[in-house]
């Protein structure tokens, strides 16, 4: 059973950061792509962030880009989502995602202007 756990999230004053975390068990985070999206109240689900199996390649939505890093600690089975210069406007439950396929529960993010 593929379970992936995120947390790190919490409320955070604009300019600061915050580094999510999303443990995956039941795969190995080494053989997938894996993606952090987001969804805002009354919004649709975003892509935020995806990282390929080795950690080589990466690419980020426009909002985030410059601003946020994700990376992966496949001896840990671990993807992060270092998170900085944050803004009201990134307010939403993040999820962890495992091969396009598989979800966490969320964690939610809260920037106060």
């Amino acid at each position: 059973q593929v379970q992936l756990v995120e947390s790190g999230g919490g409320l955070v004053q604009a300019g600061g950061s915050l580094r999510l975390s999303c443990i995956a068990s039941g795969i190995s985070s080494s053989f997938y792509d894996m993606a952090w999206y987001r969804q805002a109240p009354g919004k649709q689900r975003e892509l935020v962030a995806t990282i390929t199996p080795e950690g080589g390649v990466t690419a980020y939505a426009d909002p985030v880009r410059g601003r946020f890093t994700i990376s992966k600690d496949n001896a840990k089975n671990t993807v992060y989502l270092q998170m900085s210069s944050l803004k009201p406007e990134d307010t939403a439950v993040y999820y962890c995602n495992a091969n396009f396929q598989w979800w966490g529960q969320g964690t939610q993010v809260t920037v106060s202007s």
